[in-house]
C-alpha cells in the first residue's frame, strides 16, 4: 500500500476553478484504480501553514543553543510543531500530486511557504562534504497546473517559474520522478476554455491509473 499526499493551493473550489476540477479527476480516478493505497488531502487554503518569521528563528535558535522546547514561547512552540508535523507528513507520502493555478508565472504564494516548512535537513535532504544530498528517493510527484496562456511551450515557457521550482525542489529532496500535467491556453483561446479542460480531465485519469 502507497500513501498519496494530495496538496492543492486554490481558494477556489472544483466547481470555479480549472486546476482543482483536474484534479479532482485524477484523485477520483486514482482511488478508483488504487483502491488500496492510502491518501492523504491537504488544502493550503484551510490549513495552518505558518512562515519563517521571527518565532521560527528565535524557536530554532533556542532549541539549538541547548534550551527545551518547554522553554519557548507559545507563538515559538506552535509554529515550530507545525513545521514538524507538515515535514513528517510529507516524508511519510510516496507519491506527491501538487495543484496549483499559474499566478503572475508563478504558483501562488501559500505553495511557496509550504515548501519552506518542508525544506528540513535531515528529514527531506542532508547536507554532507560534497554538498545536500535528497533523502527521498524512489518516490514520484505530479503537478496539476492551470494556466490562462500556453507556457508548456513556445514562447511563454520561459516565463513559467512555478513548475520548474517545484521540480527542482523535488529533485532537491532526491525526487526525480517529476511530471507537469498543465491546463493553459484557456484565457487565451476561450472559445476552446470548456474543450481544453475536458481534454486535461481525460489526461488527468489516464495518468491517474499508473501513478
Amino acid at each position: 500500500m502507497s500513501t498519496l499526499l494530495y496538496i492543492t493551493a486554490h481558494p477556489h473550489d472544483d466547481r470555479a476553478s480549472y486546476s482543482m476540477a483536474v484534479g479532482k479527476a485524477f484523485l477520483d480516478a486514482y482511488r478508483e484504480n488504487h483502491p488500496g493505497d492510502h491518501i492523504v488531502t491537504l488544502d493550503l487554503y484551510k490549513a495552518y501553514i505558518p512562515q519563517i518569521d521571527t518565532d521560527v528563528f528565535s524557536g530554532w535558535g533556542k532549541l539549538r543553543s541547548g534550551s527545551s522546547f518547554d522553554q519557548l514561547s507559545e507563538e515559538e512552540k506552535k509554529k515550530v510543531t507545525r513545521f514538524g508535523e507538515l515535514t513528517d507528513q510529507f516524508v511519510a507520502g510516496d507519491k506527491y500530486v501538487f495543484v496549483t493555478p499559474m499566478w503572475n508565472f508563478s504558483f501562488p504564494p501559500l505553495m511557496k511557504a509550504y515548501i519552506d516548512t518542508i525544506c528540513t535537513a535531515g528529514k527531506t535532504f542532508k547536507y554532507t562534504e560534497n554538498g545536500p544530498v535528497g533523502l527521498l528517493t524512489g518516490k514520484k510527484a505530479l503537478h496539476v497546473y492551470a494556466c490562462g496562456g500556453v507556457y508548456s511551450e513556445g514562447p511563454g515557457a520561459g516565463s513559467d517559474f512555478g513548475s520548474p521550482y517545484l521540480k527542482r525542489i523535488m529533485s532537491f529532496f532526491g525526487i526525480s520522478s517529476f511530471e507537469t500535467l498543465y491546463v493553459e491556453g484557456m484565457a487565451q483561446f476561450p472559445d476552446r476554455a470548456e474543450q481544453i479542460k475536458q481534454d486535461a480531465v481525460k489526461h488527468a485519469q489516464e495518468k491517474a491509473r499508473t501513478f
